[in-house]
């Protein structure tokens, strides 16, 4: 999947009340200022299931779109206390939904269990935010591709609508920490997944892959001049609506 825009997905995690909604007044009224960054730009904001459908509601703009942040792997509806299915995500306004986090997966959520996920979000007509990468063991070992290889494969069966599957690389390691990779290192990583996505799943398209992990105003230039990177996913800096803004702004300057 190629698209010339550039993604910048804020995922807010466990945060978020009613008030919040000021803070996407905020991101909008700088989107609908900015129109050549806004032009350029696909906003996705994965927020909290108990806000998405309220959001978008209060805030229906085509700048704008919305996002969970996982779902259950039952399709529709099911005896799983406190879970959320992709139908019910569907149901209230979602069009994303971030799936493979490493937060879930650190959790128990294992490969097989994210492919079913895939599916039933695919089935439900939303679009994949998909996250891999390596822990720092597993990066001081020199096994990041091996590790970001099975990750595909375990979790993308060939049957499915690669359109709907962005692939966001997000090495644990680096996740609030601070620390990012070398930019012949992301570079060498993301012509990787192109190439397997391709080599594997039979498609001349190549996916969309973005990059998340420590990502803040003051690094975001420093991926500017890799090509290969399809935007962002954005965790605790995409809480503070200034801080989200200038992330974008900064990418562009």
């Amino acid at each position: 999947m190629t698209n010339k825009l550039k993604y910048f997905v804020a995922n807010w995690k466990m945060f978020g009340k009613l008030s919040s909604l000021k803070n996407v007044h905020e991101i909008k009224r700088f989107l609908s200022l900015k129109k050549k960054i806004s032009n350029k730009s696909k906003i996705i904001l994965c927020i909290p299931n108990t806000l998405i459908y309220l959001f978008k509601k209060k805030i229906n703009s085509h700048l704008i779109s919305w996002g969970a942040q996982n779902c259950h792997y039952q399709e529709k509806y099911g005896p799983y206390t406190g879970s959320v299915s992709s139908y019910m995500l569907k149901n209230v306004g979602a069009e994303y939904v971030i799936l493979g986090h490493s937060e879930n997966r650190l959790e128990g959520e294992t490969d097989s269990i994210i492919k079913k996920k895939i599916e039933s979000s695919i089935n439900q007509n939303l679009k994949i935010i998909f996250c891999i990468g390596e822990t720092l063991n597993e990066k001081i070992n020199r096994k990041t591709l091996f590790v970001i290889k099975r990750q595909i494969l375990s979790s993308i069966d060939r049957k499915f609508n690669m359109n709907k599957i962005i692939i966001a690389y997000e090495p644990i390691w680096s996740i609030g920490t601070g620390k990012i990779p070398q930019v012949a290192e992301l570079k060498k990583i993301f012509r990787f997944i192109k190439n397997e996505f391709k080599k594997n799943f039979k498609t001349k398209k190549s996916p969309t892959v973005l990059y998340g992990g420590s990502v803040n105003s003051k690094n975001i230039e420093n991926f500017s001049g890799i090509s290969d990177i399809g935007g962002f996913l954005i965790g605790g800096a995409s809480q503070s609506p200034k801080k989200f803004i200038d992330i974008i702004e900064n990418y562009y300057k």
